[in-house]
């Protein structure tokens, strides 16, 4: 068997490519550190004198783990993450796997394709993320999910045309709906007052479910100044903001470390924001259609 220091060595090579691959199909930095050990421990007891090609052996079994984690994490409720976690005490929010650095992966990674990715199956998932990032072969992507090849193919297609979804508006509407949108989100972030009067109709309504707002604050708004005011609260979240397409629509996502917490709908009219649904309750959350807005 090889030396266990040199399979050390060959394995810390390749952990960076298993982190993106484990990271992209998890959306968790923890726990695409804890697929990446496993394939570790898994390497150093079975050592690699019968591995012909070590990388794409590791990739196989770091999908693998993440499979089962994935299918684990759908078999149970899992709780919605109300916002996002602050450092303890005395701790470096940028250091590895903090909270910092994992929202900056996120970020790297895009918010919004995590989240659309997380709306997938589990072999869906994992299928995408190989083949769209990674591009082993079909045969590789179906020895890892337990289908045939063809239906390996049909998992990654399925999931991609998903991931990118298939806008209800004419391109043109929904450039300049983006335009709305982008702007009501980046005056958000600054909040900017003034900058929300500019996009909201004098008359805009804001309905948002209980889960979307704390005790106390209203679910319903009316009128510019209104939800101008409530919206530049919202300026601490809107740094995990993104636009996405929302049921074939332009609107924004909510998803504090890749994690979705809430989406907002607008409804844009002559070039002003009439309406805002906001949905948090996670049962509203799966119902919707979320796709990636291309660039």
């Amino acid at each position: 068997m090889e030396d266990l220091n040199g399979l050390a060595e060959r394995f810390e090579a390749s952990r960076p490519r298993l982190r993106a691959v484990a990271y992209r199909m998890l959306g968790s930095m923890s726990e695409a550190d804890d697929a990446v050990q496993e394939a570790w421990l898994r390497l150093s007891r079975s050592g690699a004198d019968s591995v012909d090609n070590l990388g794409g052996w590791l990739t196989t079994v770091v999908a693998r783990v993440c499979l089962d984690m994935l299918r684990a994490r759908k078999s149970r409720r899992e709780e919605p993450l109300d916002s996002m976690p602050e450092p303890a005490a005395g701790t470096d929010s940028r250091t590895p796997g903090g909270p910092e650095t994992e929202a900056l992966l996120a970020d790297s990674v895009g918010l919004a394709m995590l989240v659309v990715l997380d709306t997938l199956a589990p072999a869906e998932r994992v299928a995408f993320v190989l083949h769209d990032m990674f591009d082993p072969p079909f045969g590789q992507i179906a020895d890892i999910t337990g289908r045939s090849p063809a239906a390996a193919r049909q998992l990654a297609s399925r999931a991609r045309r998903r991931v990118k979804g298939s806008p209800v508006r004419h391109g043109t509407e929904l450039a300049r709906q983006r335009e709305v949108v982008a702007a009501f989100l980046a005056a958000a972030r600054r909040g900017d007052f003034e900058a929300l009067l500019a996009v909201l109709d004098p008359d805009v309504e804001l309905r948002a479910d209980r889960a979307a707002v704390p005790a106390g604050v209203p679910s319903e708004v009316t009128g510019a100044a209104a939800v101008a005011g409530q919206a530049s609260v919202f300026s601490r979240r809107a740094r995990f903001a993104r636009l996405a397409l929302v049921n074939g629509a332009v609107g924004v996502i909510v998803a504090p470390r890749g994690r979705l917490f809430a989406v907002l709908s607008p409804t844009v009219v002559g070039g002003r924001i009439t309406k805002i649904d906001v949905v948090a309750d996670p049962e509203r959350l799966r119902e919707l259609d979320l796709a990636v807005l291309a660039d």
